[in-house]
């Protein structure tokens, strides 16, 4: 029992009968629900393992089998305490026997052998607050290829009606790998590749039947098509997400220990705009009426022409084979990240306006696939005598203290290959002083993919001596020059918000917002590129800032999945 749950079993009894009827009309769903119909409760988790008898089955102290309690009711994503649905002694038998001779399990709970019994008290929608705990399953000493077992999880309780699991577990069936890639030589954004793809069972029994899957995020297609194919795209939404699939199937037995290939070769396009983007394939074995149902679906295409199929190989090494088989490509794109500044005039006391502009001019996108999409930062110190009175929401002050009078701004990964952002800040000019100028500036870094390091810096240019203007808040947007003097080059269309540039239905990150940054000090950016070094962490004390950023974000997006 969670000291949640002990916390409000103890309210409960010191309310008393009068106590329990008020909670309960006021939300506690528990008492008024086991008056009624019970209450139904699956147990969930995986209904199946595959024991390999060639490898250590994944990570020893993890278990493959995460048992829950799922709950009819809309989950609690509030703060404070999460109000139960259910309460009441219950218990969970977990009855692995059926593994005896088979696998050994590691249970959760009170453990008496292959059985054990879980007990408690409080229920709450959904499944996320309701874990059991895990299973473990390893080989036993006389595991052999084609053995099975079943584990047959039930529950119990007054006012509960449970739904029982049953897993089940089989060692040494077949296991597919696939075969190795290699990095294409000289392969340039625009251009098209043939990977060499291939299967080898190592398990100890034949797969009837195989399925390939070919993946490709948003820079990559596969422009053949074949009869026992279907592909699906996703390109809306979530830039992370976007991506084109590819299932082939193959009804053909598969012997353990053989290896085969595919009887052409499959064509990857990549996108004139690709970089670094992720390509994946995989082979796994086809469950039985699988193949009628597999190819359907309102975004499947069916594919024409003749049939993919798999050509029995010669002599193998299993080392050439691999679980997870990927390459991330094209390496050679690039893309120029532009910062503009402005040039403003004012006389001491007034309040103008600065847009900071932030640009990807391509030709590559930046889809940080890899660390989920980490954003760019830059720093932005405002001209002497002056100082920020109104800062966007994707900045945050640089210094710990208040004595650092610059900021800190985050442009968001995935970004589109013509990505515009504007920053609005708000200056007042404290003191009048001729020509002063604030930087800002990305970090001072060595990107192999930033094509021009020229506009990485741009000014805040106050009252340059020889601006017309008559101290009011006008003036034109700096230049993304070293050079206060040079001409601006503007925000070339973008708006005036701080989200301009890809959200909506291209895209869920053209917005200064950062929804997927994570992490604090790490802020490796795009392409795995560090965006901050430790000279620049130190002096600006980057810890407390990104704390602060992350908190004022968490507050604005809510839970936001990767």
């Amino acid at each position: 029992m969670t000291q949640q749950a002990r916390r409000l079993r103890a309210r409960l009894a010191a309310l008393g009968a009068v106590g329990v009827t008020a909670l309960a009309a006021a939300g506690i769903q528990g008492v008024a629900h086991a008056a009624g119909a019970p209450l139904p409760v699956v147990i969930t988790g995986e209904d199946r393992v595959d024991l390999s008898l060639h490898s250590d089955n994944g990570d020893p102290t993890e278990p493959q089998i995460d048992l829950r309690l799922d709950v009819p009711g809309e989950e609690f994503e509030g703060d404070g305490e999460v109000p139960p649905v259910h309460l009441g002694d219950y218990t969970v038998r977990i009855d692995a026997s059926g593994l005896k001779g088979v696998a050994k399990a590691d249970l959760p709970c009170d453990a008496d052998g292959l059985v054990a019994v879980c007990s408690g008290y409080d229920l709450y929608a959904g499944t996320t607050f309701n874990r059991l705990g895990g299973i473990r399953l390893d080989l036993a000493d006389d595991s052999e290829a084609g053995d099975t077992g079943k584990i047959v999880v039930t529950g119990e309780g007054e006012g509960l009606e449970f739904t029982p699991l049953t897993v089940d577990v089989r060692v040494g069936g077949p296991e597919l790998l696939n075969r190795e890639l290699s990095m294409p030589k000289d392969l340039k954004a625009g251009d098209a590749f043939e990977p060499s793809l291939g299967v080898m069972n190592v398990g100890g029994l034949p797969a009837q039947g195989t399925v390939l899957r070919l993946l490709g995020s948003r820079g990559l297609s596969f422009p053949d098509s074949y009869g026992n194919c279907s592909s699906s795209e996703l390109n809306t939404g979530d830039l992370l997400r976007q991506r084109t699939e590819v299932l082939c199937t193959f009804p053909d037995t598969l012997d353990a220990g053989a290896a085969y290939t595919l009887s052409r070769q499959v064509r990857v396009q990549t996108a004139d705009f690709a970089l670094n983007d992720i390509f994946s394939y995989s082979f796994r074995p086809l469950e039985p009426g699988e193949e009628k149902t597999l190819h359907q679906g309102e975004r499947r295409r069916q594919g024409s022409g003749p049939d993919l199929t798999l050509e029995r190989a010669g002599d193998a090494d299993p080392a050439q084979y691999v679980k997870y088989a990927e390459l991330d490509l094209p390496k050679t794109n690039t893309y120029d990240l532009e910062l503009t500044g402005a040039s403003v005039s004012g006389a001491a006391g007034d309040t103008v306006p600065v847009k900071i502009g932030f640009r990807n001019n391509g030709p590559g996108w930046i889809g940080a696939l890899r660390s989920g999409g980490e954003p760019f930062s830059f720093t932005v110190v405002p001209p002497e005598g002056s100082t920020f009175s109104s800062t966007p929401e994707q900045c945050t002050p640089a210094g710990v203290d208040g004595s650092d009078p610059g900021y800190i701004c985050w442009a968001p990964t995935p970004m589109l290959e013509d990505a515009r952002l504007t920053f609005p800040f708000e200056l007042r000019i404290d003191k009048v002083v001729e020509g002063a100028r604030g930087r800002v500036a990305l970090p001072d870094w060595d990107n192999p993919f930033d094509s021009d390091a020229s506009n990485d810096v741009a000014w805040i240019v106050l009252n340059a001596p020889d601006a017309p203007g008559d101290g009011g808040a006008g003036g034109s947007d700096g230049g993304p020059s070293d050079d206060p003097s040079a001409p601006g080059t503007g925000d070339e269309g973008g708006s005036d918000g701080p989200d301009s540039g890809t959200n909506g239905t291209n895209g869920t990150s053209g917005g200064a917002g950062g929804d997927d940054a994570e992490g604090g000090l790490a802020l490796t950016g795009a392409q795995g590129v560090g965006l901050l070094g430790g000279a620049a962490v130190l002096a600006l004390g980057l810890g407390a800032v990104v704390v602060a950023y992350q908190r004022r974000r968490a507050g604005r997006d809510g839970d936001a999945a990767v």
